[in-house]
């Protein structure tokens, strides 16, 4: 079975990571990460454009005529050999 990894979890992780990463540099005595409103909105931007643009690279696109119907004849093909 194929699970996908939901956009939740990832940003999650994200803010736990930089929570984190806060919190070692404040026991290490180093300056924080200077993050203000602005910076998170542009960081959950860019992270989910990267996500969006390796979904799309990753998934077949089929534009041509020729290729969606090599599409069609492939899930005829998995049909018939999970059903025969």
């Amino acid at each position: 079975m194929k699970t996908k990894i939901k956009a939740e979890t990832i940003i999650r992780t994200v803010v736990v990571a930089v929570a984190l990463i806060n919190q070692i540099l404040a026991i290490c005595g180093k300056e924080t990460l200077p993050l203000y409103e602005s910076d998170i909105v542009q960081i959950i931007t860019l992270v989910a454009t990267i996500a969006s643009s390796l979904w799309a690279w990753w998934k077949n696109n089929s534009f041509t005529q020729n290729a969606i119907a090599a599409d069609k004849y492939l899930e005829q093909m998995k049909k018939n050999d999970i059903d025969g």
